[in-house]
């Protein structure tokens, strides 16, 4: 089972981002091989937020019904894995252990989810942000497309 970052979301939402292609070329090829693709609620929480701002100020300027649409298209395409109740300390853990301060905190909250469910790996166009998680396989959407060679 392989997580969705919200990153990976915002930009298969969108046909006309930059990075829309290689996004959807790693969910079609992840899907042809069976991986489980999975998203959580801080997943939908994110994704909302940043669909609905409006695109001067860094977000998708999607309406509310169009959000929904979205997300509903998200949830028929990956497992959607709840909270359990054991999330905040887990990530209360992730922070504290990990040092994080300011946004990597969200990253913390998605890992953490993971780890609730035994998911060890995270589809992200923000590698680095996740390395200092062990025992994390964080995977880029073009490593997906095209494995680097030995």
């Amino acid at each position: 089972m392989i997580l969705l970052d919200t990153n990976i979301l915002l930009r298969y939402a969108k046909a006309t981002d930059p990075g829309y292609a290689v996004v959807d070329a790693a969910i079609t090829h992840l899907h042809a091989s069976g991986e489980a693709l999975a998203i959580v609620p801080q997943n939908v929480y994110e994704f909302w937020a940043a669909a609905t701002r409006p695109v001067a100020v860094n977000g998708l300027g999607l309406t509310v019904p169009e959000t929904q649409t979205q997300v509903a298209r998200l949830k028929r395409l990956c497992v959607f894995l709840p909270d359990r109740p054991t999330l905040f300390a887990e990530w209360e853990s992730l922070v504290v252990a990990h040092d994080c301060k300011g946004k990597v905190a969200h990253d913390a909250r998605l890992v953490a989810a993971m780890r609730t469910h035994g998911a060890t790996k995270l589809l992200t166009v923000n590698v680095a942000d996740f390395r200092r998680y062990p025992g994390l396989t964080v995977l880029h959407p073009a490593s997906v497309v095209s494995p680097p060679t030995p």
